[in-house]
């Protein structure tokens, strides 16, 4: 049996956590998240921001497991997913599905994020129905040395222990005293040293994240993901996960944590102003121009599937598919949509949307 490289502390863990270095750049987090939650407000139907952001956030999350799709594969796979044009496309998708029964999981649970929760996400994600690690011999590697780098706890009453006692600390008011966002952090690291799961462990510690979030109200809906921040800065993620462990030293771990928030609040605020201008400015044209089709759940439509089908505009607007494929093609020939084909299926894309996405179209 592997031995254990590191004792999972008690939470909260001892030592300083709210340095000032630490509550400063939580400040600046607290800040740019409070900007965040107002810009989102401005979209006119939250359900765009919720399903295209996690999307992207799915996508950004597994290509840090190396799990790497293309935003064509991405939206094929949601737009046709009896026939995911790729194996990783379809993981991606998985991951966005984990992360919506967890939001609806704590929505009904008046924003409990509890342990049975996470392990269907987990089931979700590994399409697997088991649950915590029971068996030994779990040992994380550096992917070049084949080193091990660290071994989480080995025995399963050990990982329920560990487990019950991080559920208490994401949900007690108790530990209302430590800053959110620091609290985040501790619950990110100490999640993903525990690493209950066979596989999986950093996709489902990053859904717990942007969950989080929306538990302690520092945002109405979970927009907020970081795993695009973690991807530009890998080895340091990595890095720092294990600094702690080594060291018992949280700071360096909570600047990074912190900083992303705040880095990625900003882009994110950025995104959501290109995805309300363009907006604006498709509907100023459709209505200008194509008055007789105008309807805002038309223009929800486009913008909610960057990718669109007429089975999409007839199932969420209520016409005939006649109407649907004339509404389409309308807009495809003026230019708002590029129309393809892919065997027998036609779909339509909303190119400046997508190009938002890919970083380029956003706002300087």
């Amino acid at each position: 049996m592997l031995k254990e490289t590191y004792q999972i502390p008690d939470l909260p863990p001892p030592g300083e956590l709210e340095s000032k270095a630490v509550l400063k750049i939580a400040a600046v987090a607290h800040r740019f998240l409070a900007e965040l939650k107002g810009r989102a407000a401005t979209i006119p139907n939250q359900g765009i921001l919720i399903d295209t952001l996690s999307l992207q956030e799915a996508k950004a999350s597994s290509e840090i497991e190396n799990i790497v799709t293309t935003q064509d594969e991405l939206f094929q796979a949601t737009l046709f997913p009896e026939n995911p044009s790729s194996p990783a496309a379809k993981e991606v998708a998985l991951y966005r599905d984990a992360l919506r029964l967890g939001l609806d999981d704590a929505r009904q649970r008046q924003g409990i994020i509890s342990n049975n929760s996470i392990i269907s996400m987990f089931q979700i994600l590994k399409r697997t129905d088991g649950g915590f690690r029971n068996t030994p011999g779990t040992a994380l590697k550096n992917d070049q040395t084949g080193e091990i780098v660290y071994v989480p706890p080995q025995n399963g009453d050990d990982i329920v222990i560990h487990m019950t006692a991080l559920e208490k600390f994401i949900n007690d008011d108790a530990y209302k005293d430590i800053d959110p966002l620091v609290r985040m952090a501790i619950i990110h690291h100490q999640f993903e040293s525990i690493h209950p799961f066979p596989d999986g462990n950093g996709r489902l510690g990053r859904i717990i994240n942007v969950l989080y979030l929306t538990q302690q109200r520092l945002l109405d809906i979970p927009i907020l993901y970081l795993s695009r921040y973690i991807t530009r800065n890998k080895a340091d993620y990595y890095r720092l996960l294990q600094s702690v462990r080594e060291t018992g030293n949280w700071e360096p771990w909570l600047i990074y944590m912190l900083t992303a928030v705040a880095e990625t609040s900003a882009e994110t605020i950025d995104l959501i102003t290109g995805i309300r201008n363009l907006m604006a400015e498709y509907k100023q044209k459709i209505r200008s121009e194509h008055g007789k089709i105008y309807s805002q759940d038309l223009l929800n439509n486009l913008f909610r599937h960057p990718y669109t089908r007429i089975d999409y505009i007839v199932d969420e607007i209520g016409v005939s598919r006649q109407t649907a494929a004339k509404y389409l093609d309308q807009l495809a020939v003026a230019g708002l949509l590029v129309k393809h084909q892919s065997g027998r299926n036609v779909y339509f894309v909303n190119a400046p949307l997508v190009a938002l996405f890919t970083g380029e179209g956003r706002p300087n």
